[in-house]
C-alpha cells in the first residue's frame, strides 16, 4: 500500500484545522505555510474536502476553512477516501471485484485481508486522536515494535 502525497497533505491539512478548531477560519495560505504543502496543490485538496463534507469554507477577509465535522468522529480513512477513493485497490480495482483462477486463487483472500487490516487501523484513528497525541493502543504498540521501523 502506498499513501499518496495528496492523502498525506489532506490528513495534515485536516489535522491543522482540528488543532485550531474553535477559532477563526484558517486561510489556505496559513495551512500551506505551517504544514509545508504547496499552496496550489492544497487548494485542490481543500476543494475535494469541502465537496466531501470534511471541511467548510467561508469567503471574504475573515474567511478560510474549518472542519465541517467533529474531529472525534472523523477518521483518517474518511479523509483519505475523500481525496483518493478506496483505501486499498489492486490495479485500480476494489479487491472484492476481482477474480483469480488456478494457482492465483489464494491472492484474493490475501488482498481482502490486507484491506481489512489497513481499514482497521485507518478507521480506528480519528483526527482528534492525532490532534491530542493520543493514538489508539493498537497503533502505539505496532509503532513501538522495532521491526516496524526496519526497511526490508
Amino acid at each position: 500500500m502506498r499513501i499518496s502525497a495528496r492523502a498525506d497533505y489532506a490528513v495534515r491539512a485536516v489535522l491543522e484545522l482540528a488543532v485550531r478548531a474553535g477559532g477563526d477560519p484558517v486561510k489556505a495560505e496559513t495551512i500551506a505555510a505551517v504544514q509545508d504543502i504547496p499552496h496550489k496543490f492544497l487548494e485542490g485538496i481543500l476543494g475535494d474536502l469541502r465537496r466531501g463534507g470534511i471541511v467548510e469554507s467561508r469567503r471574504g477577509g475573515g474567511g478560510g476553512y474549518r472542519l465541517a465535522r467533529d474531529a472525534a468522529k472523523l477518521t483518517v480513512a474518511d479523509v483519505i477516501r475523500t481525496v483518493d477513493g478506496p483505501i486499498v485497490s489492486v490495479r485500480g480495482e476494489r479487491p472484492t471485484t476481482l477474480t483469480y483462477t488456478g494457482s492465483a486463487e489464494p491472492l484474493l483472500p490475501l488482498w481482502i485481508a490486507l484491506r481489512a487490516n489497513v481499514r482497521k487501523i485507518l478507521e480506528g484513528v480519528t483526527i482528534a486522536d492525532i490532534a491530542g497525541a493520543e493514538l489508539p493502543v493498537m497503533v502505539r504498540e505496532l509503532a513501538a515494535d522495532p521491526a516496524s521501523w526496519v526497511n526490508p
